[in-house]
C-alpha cells in the first residue's frame, strides 16, 4: 500500500515547490494509477508491507538506487495488487536548497532508469498487465522521453513569440496579428488547463493549504528547469555508465506538521 506523503518543512520557495510537486504529481497520479493496479513505487517515505509478499519477491536489493521503486514492480511482477491510501499520512523533510535538491533528484531519476531497464523485459506484454502495458510505458514517455525533449519545446514556443514580435516591429504591414493570437490563445488554455488539473488535485486532498496554488506558474517555468536538468544528466551518466552514489542529504529536522 502507498501513502500519502506531504512536504514537512514548507519553508522556503522551494519546499512550497516541492509540496505542489507531492500533491498534484505524484499523489494525483497514484490515485489514477490504482484503478489500473500500476502504481509504480510505493514511497519509502511512506508504505506498507506485507512480510510474506515482501519475502516472496526477494526483498530490497542493492542492484538500483530506487530500491522501493524496483520492489514495487517486482510485486507487480507476482500479479499482486498496489493500493494507494490517502488517509494514511507521512509528513517529509524535502530538501530546501538547490544543490540538496539536485541531488535528491539526481538519485531519484537515475535509480528509475536503473529499474526502467531491469523490468525491460515486462514493458509492453499483455502476461504482465498494467505493469507492461501501463506503468513501465509511462515512465518511459513521461519520466524519461518528455523531460528530455520538453526543453525544446519551451524553446521553440519562445522563438515563435520573439519571431512574432520581431515580424511586427520591422514588419508592421505584413504582422499576421491571427497568429499572434493562435499562439496566446494554446498558451492560455494549456495554462488553464494546468491550473485546473491542480485545483482537481487539492479537492481529493484533506486539510491542504489551497494558498500553495498562488505559486503554482512559477513552479511551472522555473522549478521544471531544474527538473530537466536533472534528467538530462541522469541519462547522460546511465549512458556513460558512471556510477551514481546515494547523494547524502543534509536533515535540519525542519518538519512543521501543527498546520
Amino acid at each position: 500500500v502507498a501513502g500519502n506523503a506531504k512536504v514537512g518543512n514548507r519553508v522556503n520557495l522551494l519546499t512550497r515547490w516541492q509540496a505542489l510537486e507531492y500533491i498534484t504529481n505524484q499523489n494525483l497520479d497514484r490515485r489514477a494509477f490504482e484503478l489500473l493496479n500500476a502504481i509504480s513505487v510505493v514511497p519509502g517515505a511512506i508504505g506498507a508491507w506485507r512480510r510474506d509478499l515482501m519475502l516472496e519477491a526477494g526483498g530490497f536489493t542493492d542492484d538500483t538506487l530506487a530500491e522501493d521503486a524496483d520492489l514495487t514492480l517486482r510485486v507487480l511482477r507476482l500479479g499482486y495488487r498496489i493500493s494507494y491510501e490517502d488517509d494514511a499520512v507521512a509528513f517529509t523533510e524535502a530538501p530546501d536548497t538547490v544543490r540538496g535538491l539536485l541531488k535528491q533528484r539526481h538519485r531519484w531519476v537515475f535509480g528509475t532508469l536503473q529499474t526502467f531497464w531491469k523490468h525491460r523485459d515486462a514493458a509492453l506484454r499483455p502476461k504482465y498487465g498494467a505493469l507492461g502495458l501501463v506503468a513501465i510505458p509511462n515512465v518511459a514517455i513521461f519520466q524519461v522521453f518528455f523531460p528530455l525533449v520538453s526543453p525544446v519545446m519551451d524553446l521553440m514556443m519562445v522563438m515563435a513569440g520573439v519571431g512574432l514580435w520581431v515580424q511586427r516591429v520591422q514588419h508592421p504591414l505584413d504582422f499576421n496579428m491571427h497568429a499572434f493570437d493562435h499562439v496566446l490563445f494554446y498558451y492560455a488554455l494549456f495554462v488553464a488547463l494546468d491550473f485546473l488539473t491542480a485545483v482537481v488535485a487539492f479537492a481529493l486532498e484533506r486539510d491542504e493549504d489551497w494558498s500553495l496554488l498562488i505559486w503554482l506558474y512559477f513552479q511551472r517555468f522555473f522549478y521544471r528547469q531544474l527538473m530537466y536538468f536533472v534528467v538530462w544528466k541522469s541519462v547522460v551518466n546511465a549512458v556513460k555508465g558512471s556510477l551514481v552514489n546515494w547523494h547524502r542529504i543534509e536533515r535540519k529536522a525542519s518538519v512543521d506538521t501543527s498546520g
